[in-house]
């Protein structure tokens, strides 16, 4: 029995469930008694003052939390300090009974410090509960301290492997659950080791472009980013054949030579081409001709912002660990699908995503399946919203556009049906397979809650634009058989899009893969190229934008 409590405010419910993460249910062994196993926990006696007075206080907090949600916490935190005799594992005393950190917690101390490197905040780290001199002959606040530090570098840990913000917070169209670090002996490793950075830095995303971000943000911190920087002021736009003085800083941008009778100034064919390269890789429409858009983007629009980059930085942290060796990468911002096998583009095409008003979803999944003469089941939303208004205007309305109507399974005569006091929640409106259908020819599936995917469409005027977010939140594909080509490249059964078209017809047809395809739609308004040069992209649903605002940028 513990003879007198303190009260010991520094461990809050919050601490104790962090510590709980970090320590696994141990100062137990099992034991035989009369031939039948059983489990006895072992507590350690302490065997100096500061080890009594965190016995103390961890005891306090133990017992006073009985009844409550805290208590298994503070019942595991009490076990873990009494298997080591409550030894601290950041705390030292001299002889005098000064309190002090231990060399290892001074070097975090130091880590804490340097957190905006990480797109992090050091004041999250360095709290007023770190404060050790209000800590001295106090047993209550010595254990508070030992604790409050182990919540510190738990929470930096947490933020360097899962990031500061949970997804779901910013959008309910982002669906990414946070990434929890589960590392049980964490703490211990790092109170026992000479170089603490380099196991937490073992906790860092390792995708190249975020730590291409990462270096960018240092270049800021280091007072080195304006430096670098290639700015080209607004002005004309530019043809080929026209004289500017932008030109050679066009040229310096993107790496293109004077031509050979040293007009420098003058927007020839070749730097026109590299424009249009460059316009093709943001899905700018490649016209190669440097208007304000273009400027715009070769400036890297916002990518200066060191918000922007943290921002981009902590979506890097939502992302999996491993987005699979070979996998599919639909960025939002960016209106573009890439195939990737690692770092490598193997193939890339323009997509169509969902309007504002009907976001495409953030999350990742598998591609399992190809339907080639797809139905298109309509989603409820425009079932009522457009379809039921446009039934009761004319009730041949479905069959003038290849659509049925199904009740209970069955096909009904949509005509038959009174609109004016029908609701619609009672049926399903679906596109028949053939011409005009809004998915084309092919979808390519991966099972979600979100109903959403990839897919071809008749309409392809839109892929020309600049801006694409026209759909009703599937993503349309502007090349779905050159697509099916490079998605299928690892399909042991030799399917590809000559035995996909084969298919073309009346009926459905399904197609199992072999072989699953991780595949991503992610929301980054900075991309890194392999060369290092950041380009930017619009903020088309707000996402960026939230994300620095909770973020405290």
């Amino acid at each position: 029995m513990i003879a007198k409590r303190f009260p010991v405010k520094s461990l809050t419910a919050c601490a104790l469930l962090a510590l709980t993460l970090a320590y696994p249910a141990i100062a137990q062994e099992t034991v035989n008694v009369d031939g039948m196993e059983a489990t006895r926990v072992v507590i350690a006696p302490p065997q100096n003052e500061l080890a009594r007075s965190i016995k103390a206080g961890l005891a306090t907090a133990y017992y006073g939390a009985k009844d409550t949600p805290a208590y298994n916490a503070a019942q595991k935190l009490y076990y873990f300090y009494g298997e080591r005799a409550f030894e601290p594992l950041w705390l030292t005393q001299d002889a005098s009974g000064k309190l002090a950190f231990s060399p290892v917690a001074d070097k975090l101390v130091a880590i804490f410090k340097q957190a905006e490197y990480e797109g992090l905040r050091a004041s999250d780290y360095l709290t007023p509960a770190l404060d050790v001199t209000s800590a001295q002959g106090d047993p209550a606040r010595m254990a508070g301290l030992e604790t409050a530090f182990s919540q510190a570098v738990m929470l930096y840990a947490q933020n360097l492997y899962g990031g500061r913000i949970d997804p779901r917070k910013v959008s309910a169209n982002i669906d990414i659950k946070p990434r929890l670090l589960n590392q049980p002996n964490l703490l211990p490793r790092l109170a026992a080791s000479d170089d603490p950075a380099k196991i937490l830095a073992e906790l860092d995303p390792t995708h190249r472009e975020f730590l291409a971000l990462k270096t960018a943000l240092a270049k800021f911190y280091d007072g080195s980013a304006a430096q670098e920087q290639v700015t080209i002021p607004d002005g004309q736009t530019l043809r080929v054949g026209m004289v500017d003085e932008r030109v050679p800083l066009l040229r310096q941008r993107l790496e293109v030579p004077a031509s050979e009778d040293g007009t420098e100034a003058v927007y020839d064919k070749a730097l026109a081409e590299a424009v249009t390269n460059f316009q093709d890789s943001l899905g700018l429409l490649a016209d190669g001709i440097a208007g304000p858009a273009t400027i715009a983007a070769l400036n890297g629009g916002s990518a200066t912002s060191k918000e922007d980059i943290i921002a981009n930085m902590e979506r890097w942290r939502w992302m999996p660990e491993d987005l699979g060796q070979f996998n599919v990468f639909v960025n939002i911002p960016e209106f573009r699908l890439a195939v990737m096998k690692g770092d490598d583009v193997t193939y890339t095409t323009r997509v169509v995503v969902g309007k504002a008003a009907t976001q495409t979803p953030i999350f990742s999944d598998n591609i399992r399946h190809i339907v080639v003469n797809p139905y298109w089941n309509v989603p409820p939303s425009i079932a009522s919203n457009e379809i039921r208004p446009a039934l009761m205007r004319n009730p041949g309305y479905l069959d003038a556009q290849n659509m049925e109507l199904l009740y209970g399974g069955k096909v009904v005569n949509a005509a038959m049906v009174d609109w004016s006091t029908t609701s619609m929640s009672n049926f399903r409106v679906r596109q028949r397979p053939g011409a005009g259908n809004s998915l084309g020819n092919v979808k390519f599936l991966f099972p979600n809650s979100h109903d959403v995917y990839l897919h071809d469409t008749p309409s392809k005027s839109l892929f020309g634009r600049s801006f694409r977010a026209y759909s009703h939140g599937c993503v349309r594909v502007q090349n779905p058989m050159e697509f099916a080509d490079a998605l299928l490249v690892n399909e042991p059964s030799g399917l590809n899009s000559g035995k996909l078209e084969a298919m073309y017809g009346p009926s459905e047809r399904w197609v199992n893969l072999e072989t699953r395809v991780p595949v991503h739609l992610a929301y980054f308004t900075l991309r890194v190229d392999q060369d290092g040069t950041i380009r930017s992209y619009g903020d088309v649903y707000g996402h960026n934008k939230k994300l620095i605002e909770l973020l405290g940028g």
